[in-house]
């Protein structure tokens, strides 16, 4: 039984690092790329090029770490066969006096896969409902969330249509 478990952590930890690195690498080359394009074009001298690509593949990679760690954990979370449809943006139910950084991302999204919907804060699941004991009613721009028969969330969606699109995918996959 230890052993099994043991066996799954470190596939985990392998997955999620994997997830990491990947992000890391994207990132950096992306920023790389950007600066020693515009070092060239604007004609700085080879070393100034050098030590401000440095600079950025090191702070691109940090952030391309952070985001690359997000996918990999809400890839977890999903159930083996299920896919992600979409996912949309949800303000905040108050207005934070700091708002994020850009590498954080946005704080609150709302993932609707094959099998249901999905709320995230960052890389930890809040709350997930299957299609089948799931009701979706839309409210103007907002959308009300109930599961078996009670209501667990109003969310106000930043994108425009975004609760008819949620509310078309909840019929298509059988939603009440």
């Amino acid at each position: 039984m230890d052993e099994e478990r043991e066996a799954h952590d470190s596939g985990r930890e392998a997955r999620l690092r994997r997830a990491r690195l990947s992000g890391a690498a994207a990132t950096a080359a992306l920023a790389v790329v950007a600066v020693l394009g515009f070092g060239i074009e604007s004609g700085l001298p080879w070393w100034s090029v050098a030590a401000a690509a440095l600079l950025t593949a090191g702070l691109a990679g940090w952030a391309g770490t952070q985001a690359g760690r997000r996918r990999g954990v809400r890839a977890e979370a999903l159930e083996p066969g299920e896919k992600v449809i979409a996912t949309w943006t949800v303000r905040p139910p108050y207005t934070e006096h700091t708002p994020p950084a850009a590498h954080e991302g946005p704080r609150y999204q709302l993932r609707v896969t094959t099998r249901g919907l999905q709320m995230w804060e960052r890389s930890a699941l809040l709350w997930r409902h299957p299609w089948p004991e799931l009701r979706v009613v839309p409210d103007g721009p907002r959308m009300r969330v109930h599961p078996r028969g009670q209501e667990a969330a109003t969310l106000l969606l930043e994108q425009p249509g975004a609760v008819q699109e949620i509310c078309l995918a909840a019929r298509r996959h059988g939603a009440v």
